[in-house]
């Protein structure tokens, strides 16, 4: 799996949540440490990360559902309302075969073309995905 010529952040398939690490540093009991050595064993398989941006994965929306409620437990605050318009505030849930986020995530850049997304503001780095999970491998 490559992408010639572009470079991106986190490969998408299925239904993904995406959270932003710097919420999980802030958010997670024990942090950022604690987050991995908690997903370590789906690491590679549902889970992959770079350098902003820690993605999870489902296959229907039940089980979305059950992966955004386990992150409000932990502390995130998955959605807001503005202008009396849902929004994705601490997690995004992007489908990219229908139209990529589910709600409108400020915070994200979703490319449907590429099946990828990174931190909105950020410049993309390195591909992370099933194959290389994390920054550097």
């Amino acid at each position: 799996m490559t992408w010639p010529g572009t470079l991106v952040a986190i490969a998408l398939e299925f239904i993904d949540i995406v959270v932003p690490i710097a919420r999980i540093r802030e958010s997670y009991p024990g942090g950022w440490a604690q987050c991995l050595l908690d997903y370590s064993p789906l690491l590679g398989r549902r889970i992959w990360y770079d350098r902003h941006l820690f993605r999870d994965g489902a296959m229907s929306a039940s089980d979305v559902h059950l992966l955004v409620e386990g992150w409000a437990v932990l502390g995130l605050e998955p959605s807001g309302l503005r202008k009396r318009q849902r929004y994705w505030k601490d997690v995004c849930v992007v489908d990219w075969r229908h139209r990529g986020p589910t709600q409108p995530c400020d915070w994200l850049s979703f490319d449907r073309s590429s099946r990828t997304a990174h931190l909105a503001g950020t410049d993309p780095g390195p591909l992370a995905w099933r194959g290389r999970p994390r920054p550097g491998t």
